[in-house]
């Protein structure tokens, strides 16, 4: 039982008349996208679906899902196939660098969607990756098009192009009021990664 109560209550469980695989973009300027994103491959467990995330940028600094999902067994697979944030915070490696390991991420998430094995594929940071050059629109478009009708397809990350957002069934702005970075108060583990 997910809630308790002084009384109980009738817990309806819901299917949809018309089953129908979205394509789903959660992009902006705030805090919240990638989580968001991890809410969806949790919700989907309960549900008993499989998600397959694919992480283009995350790769280099560790990050509280890459063990949180595993406690969702077999119903979640991610991949940090990224090696950071190309161009920022020091990182050390070469835009050709990122290139090839965000386009072998592409050639992943081919696979991943073709498989039929996955009623969810979450692309993570994807549209970073899209505005940084380090994949194509073609390829994004592609992969939507591509994508069974049955799976949802998930893309994160700031600056979606707007032929992605045209494409897709529901798009989320997650926008920045305040974050604590203006404070200098550190990134915390569990809320920041």
């Amino acid at each position: 039982m997910p809630v308790s109560t002084s009384k109980p209550i009738k817990i309806e469980k819901l299917t949809p008349r018309q089953p129908y695989g979205l394509t789903v973009v959660i992009t902006g300027n705030g805090k919240g996208k990638t989580t968001s994103a991890m809410g969806m491959a949790l919700r989907a467990s309960g549900h008993g679906l499989k998600t397959c995330i694919i992480q283009f940028m995350k790769g280099d600094l560790y990050t509280g899902e890459w063990d949180g999902v595993k406690m969702l067994g077999e119903l979640v697979e991610l991949h940090a196939t990224g090696m950071g944030f190309c161009g920022i915070q020091g990182n050390p490696y070469t835009h050709a660098e990122h290139r090839a390991s965000a386009q072998a991420a592409v050639a992943l998430a081919r696979k991943k969607i073709a498989s039929g094995d996955f009623q969810i594929v979450i692309l993570d940071e994807i549209n970073n990756a899209l505005k940084l050059k380090l994949v194509d629109l073609e390829q994004v478009l592609d992969l939507v098009k591509g994508k069974p009708s049955f799976m949802h397809l998930v893309m994160t990350g700031r600056d979606a192009h707007p032929d992605v957002v045209e494409l897709a069934d529901t798009v989320s702005e997650v926008r920045e009021i305040k974050h604590a970075y203006q404070k200098d108060i550190e990134p915390q583990p569990g809320i920041d990664y």
